[in-house]
């Protein structure tokens, strides 16, 4: 039975009362109603009360409507095919100008005898990888799938049929009994540590919910600057020494003195040291005068400058530590040229020394003004925000030990001293100098609500360089403490996290599984289907790690798949760099510091145009300058207006990416015929954002 109703029209009593007598009778009349412009919907109903019910709203739709919606879905279809073909024809054109004609382009440098080895390696895979996969691509068309059958039945002598076929099966043989054993054993082997690491992540994140949970971060006391001493009434600041290191830093110098210039503390209980060890003597006189300026202005500031650059930034900052004046200072903050701590940084990390003579260190979180610059940058927010979210407070809360970060931190000069001052043995002086002062018994104390606006690299070839010095340094002070840690008189539970989880399972294991499982074993048992490894491995427990990472920054969830290929991807730099400083190679050794780009948010910049004006309205300016001052500020700002030439830049080729990148795409197209649905599409992608970051297309572009 159907029932018309029209719109706007509420159904009448008289009008039930005849349904119900007509439905015990068990007959019924159709009507059929033609109207010009129709404006009803027709409902099929079982009985009277089911006239009256709600309609669907997907039910009262006509034809027009529906077609309207297929053609906007077949919009949305077409516009999604269209921006894919466009992206991979971009992808296509830029392969075509960056690879085969090199427009634009340098090649990745090549001087370190440890790079060209392991490209060498990687190279001898992608060879035999693509000779296999040609040899069975015939075997597949020939009909001979034993590949597909884990049994791996061998065929008789007399069902060979050619020497192709025959040389087939003796690869087969050869395959099953000699390669598959060491390649199953190594990928156990990997997956082990990669269980382990997953439990220390999750560790640390329940760690971190815990913290929060209990609202647990180091206070202060509301009297803490109070003076011990009764007969005063006012506050008691302590002597500190703030330094600035830096090197050719002319994107960055001004912003950053101007920041440390502008610290809320008494001006004769502070000493700012300009330590620029700059090669280029334009930059020198830049900084001098920046230095001059504010020192006109009546901030105790100095400029050092040392001719010879040994021991890198451990040298420079042992250099100023020799004066004979930092002997009158309590307390040391360093930071690096593209730092800008807020007014009140001294006001909120010194009073944490207060009433704890054990505390060596407080450290501060960083802030970063260009996190949504690129893709590159957001990646690096996701990584650095778990760092200081979770590690570095866990291990602050827990231990009372984190690894000094080298900047945006107070120093205990006494526990400088004690631990044996900056050495230059390492490119990791930070870490260096954290180690030594654990050993000694120092606490430390991290604050996460102080945080220092800063930079991250916005090219890749920057930050690669700085995971490089990242890596290789923890591996060169791990052989150097050894012997240090084993003989403290520390407990032992502090030498093993020192040992096992500082040292060996986030600085070594990391780099070799993440590399040697994702980027080796997973393209080799595409070739080698007896070495088998598990869909779990590949997919679910990275997915589920990657999400905990990206839990501190929550607005960064949508790049979680980028994130987790690219860390697979920076794994090569990782892997590289760790074997470098375990077996001291030369590329251990090197220093390049970080390029900056100069920037900050509109609103720092207001604020700091602000208080740098009421600043130059508060203080006097002093005029008893000498005429060989005068001289020497006439100097200065002939050579700050002066600019040297702009260098000429260029995108980078970089041959084990890309090297790599061939060898995952050949095995995904392996994969495909094995109908192996998640590993092809992991292999796919893999191997397509090693390809892009083969080609320097992440990151700041050079046009």
């Amino acid at each position: 039975m159907f029932v018309i109703g029209f719109e706007k029209m509420a159904p009448r009593l008289e009008f039930s009362k005849m349904w119900v007598k007509n439905a015990k009778k068990g007959g019924g009349t159709p009507v059929v109603v033609k109207m010009e412009n129709p404006n009803f919907s027709v409902v099929e109903i079982d009985g009277p009360d089911s006239a009256f019910r709600p309609v669907e709203k997907s039910r009262g739709k006509n034809a027009k409507q529906a077609s309207w919606v297929l053609l906007l879905k077949a919009q949305r279809f077409v516009s999604l095919i269209a921006s894919m073909a466009t992206l991979l024809w971009s992808l296509l054109g830029t392969i075509n100008k960056r690879l085969i004609f090199r427009q634009g382009v340098a090649m990745e440098n090549g001087k370190l005898g440890k790079g060209r080895l392991l490209f060498t390696v990687i190279r001898v895979f992608l060879v035999s990888s693509i000779s296999i996969l040609g040899f069975e691509v015939v075997a597949y068309f020939k009909g001979w799938h034993y590949f597909r059958n884990p049994s791996l039945h061998i065929p008789r002598t007399s069902d060979i049929q050619g020497l192709l076929h025959m040389v087939y099966v003796a690869w087969l043989r050869f395959r099953a009994d000699y390669i598959a054993p060491p390649i199953q054993a190594l990928s156990t082997f990997c997956v082990v540590l990669f269980m382990i690491q997953s439990a220390d992540r999750m560790i640390l994140s329940l760690g971190c919910l815990w913290i929060k949970y209990k609202k647990s971060k180091p206070t202060i006391h509301a009297n803490a600057m109070m003076s011990d001493d009764l007969e005063k009434s006012d506050y008691e600041y302590p002597m500190v020494l703030v330094q600035i290191p830096m090197c050719n830093e002319k994107e960055v110098y001004e912003q950053s003195i101007s920041a440390v210039c502008q610290i809320d503390w008494p001006k004769d209980r502070i000493l700012i040291q300009v330590l620029d060890d700059s090669d280029d003597e334009s930059i020198q006189w830049l900084i001098k005068s920046e230095v001059a300026d504010w020192s006109q202005r009546g901030i105790n500031i100095i400029y050092r400058h040392r001719e010879i650059r040994t021991g890198y930034k451990a040298g420079n900052l042992k250099s100023a530590m020799s004066c004979d004046y930092v002997k009158d200072y309590e307390f040391v903050a360093i930071f690096d040229a593209d730092f800008q701590p807020n007014p009140d940084f001294l006001k909120k990390t010194v009073p944490h020394f207060k009433g704890n003579p054990e505390v060596g260190l407080v450290q501060a979180r960083w802030a970063f003004v260009n996190k949504d610059e690129n893709l590159l940058t957001r990646l690096q927010n996701i990584n650095l925000c778990f760092h200081f979210e979770v590690e570095q407070q866990v291990n602050g809360v827990f231990l009372n030990f984190f690894g000094f970060n080298g900047t945006a931190g107070v120093w205990r000069i006494k526990a400088l001293e004690e631990s044996g001052g900056w050495l230059e043995r390492t490119t990791v002086e930070d870490m260096d100098i954290a180690v030594r002062a654990h050993l000694n018994g120092w606490k430390f104390i991290y604050l996460n609500d102080v945080q220092v606006l800063c930079e991250v690299p916005e090219s890749y070839e920057a930050y690669r360089k700085q995971q490089h010095r990242w890596h290789s340094g923890p591996m060169q002070l791990f052989r150097l403490c050894l012997p240090a840690v084993i003989t403290s008189k520390i407990s032992a539970w502090k030498k093993a996290n020192l040992i096992l989880l500082f040292f060996l399972l986030r600085k070594l294991i990391l780099p070799f599984y993440s590399f040697t499982l994702f980027c080796i074993i997973l393209p080799l048992t595409m070739f080698v289907p007896e070495a088998e490894l598990p869909s779990w491995v590949i997919c679910y427990v990275p997915v589920f790690m990657s999400l905990l990472n990206v839990l501190p920054a929550p607005r960064s969830f949508p790049f979680i798949v980028p994130y987790l290929l690219f860390e697979n991807t920076m794994s090569v730099t990782k892997f590289n760099a760790m074997v470098s400083g375990l077996f001291q190679l030369g590329s251990s050794y090197e220093w390049i510091v970080t390029k900056k780009a100069g920037r900050s948010s509109e609103s720092d910049l207001l604020a700091a145009a602000e208080r740098e004006t009421n600043m130059i309205n508060q203080l006097p300016v002093h005029r008893g300058a000498s005429e060989s001052e005068l001289s020497e500020l006439n100097k200065l700002m002939e050579h700050k207006v002066v600019s040297p030439l702009p260098v000429k830049k260029a995108n980078k080729i970089y041959r084990k990416e890309l090297a790599l990148a061939f060898l995952l795409l050949t095995a995904s197209v392996r994969s495909l015929l094995a109908a192996q649905g998640v590993h092809f599409y992991f292999l796919l992608f893999q191997g397509v954002t090693f390809l892009l970051v083969g080609l320097d297309l992440i990151g700041e572009q050079i046009s």
